[in-house]
């Protein structure tokens, strides 16, 4: 059994920083693609920043150069650094994880949950102007 819990969510002022932390059990955690996504009220979910089991890292263009993507695999746990939040950053954040969904193309395109295999509940996150 997989399972994915996020953690770090929380409420800031624009500018600020925050860092998601996603706990990952069950599995080898080591061969699985990751990504991050969002989902803002009253719209579809997105790709936030994806990294392979090779290291290889993909971003969305709104968050690049503020956000960075990074696991330690002896610890099963992704993680995603928010710097210079803006209130346009607020949404739920889940991370997700799969064999075969890798690369950022592929994880740009998906705005449907049942695309990767694993998902956490998501962390909620809330920036203030």
């Amino acid at each position: 059994q997989v399972q994915l819990v996020e953690s770090g969510g929380g409420s800031v002022q624009a500018g600020g920083s925050l860092r998601l932390s996603c706990e990952g059990s069950g599995y080898a955690y080591s061969m699985y693609c990751m990504a991050w996504f969002r989902q803002a009220p009253g719209k579809e979910r997105e790709g936030v920043a994806a990294l392979d089991s090779d290291g290889t890292t993909g971003y969305a263009d709104s968050v690049k150069g503020r956000f960075t993507i990074s696991k330690d695999n002896a610890k099963k746990t992704l993680y995603l650094q928010m710097n210079s939040l803006e209130p346009e950053d607020t949404g739920m954040y889940y991370c997700a994880a799969d064999f075969r969904v890798c690369g950022w193309a592929m994880v740009a395109a998906i705005h449907d949950p049942s695309a990767m295999d694993y998902w956490g509940k998501g962390t909620s996150v809330t920036i203030s102007s």
